[in-house]
């Protein structure tokens, strides 16, 4: 993806080190799955990264964050529970479809 990673924001903070401001961010990296992007749907297909069964978390400054990403659930054949809520999501899919029709302008680049 030219070098840009998805990430899941979980929490914005800032701190102050001798007088200077940190704005961060704590994120839960996704990994990219191939080497290209999907051939039927022509989106690249991303997973939540784990580390021996821990999701991969990490500091970073909000500089680093370029925009933010529209991910598509990749959809089973079976059916979706009812309870399911939209902010369920991230937990309940396996893996994602980097929606690049959601802002023509700033997904361009990546693909």
């Amino acid at each position: 993806m030219q070098g840009l990673a998805v990430v899941c924001v979980l929490c914005f903070f800032s701190f102050k080190d001798k007088w200077v401001l940190y704005e961060c961010a704590v994120v839960h990296w996704f990994n990219v799955i191939g080497d290209a992007p999907d051939e039927d749907m022509g989106m690249w297909v991303v997973q939540p990264s784990f580390n021996d069964h821990s999701p991969d978390i990490s500091v970073i400054h909000i500089d680093t964050i370029y925009h933010a990403a529209h991910l598509l659930p990749i959809y089973s054949t079976d059916p979706i529970p009812h309870h399911l809520k939209f902010y369920h999501s991230l937990d309940h899919f396996c893996a994602f479809y980097v929606n690049k029709f959601a802002d023509h302008h700033a997904f361009k680049i990546a693909f």
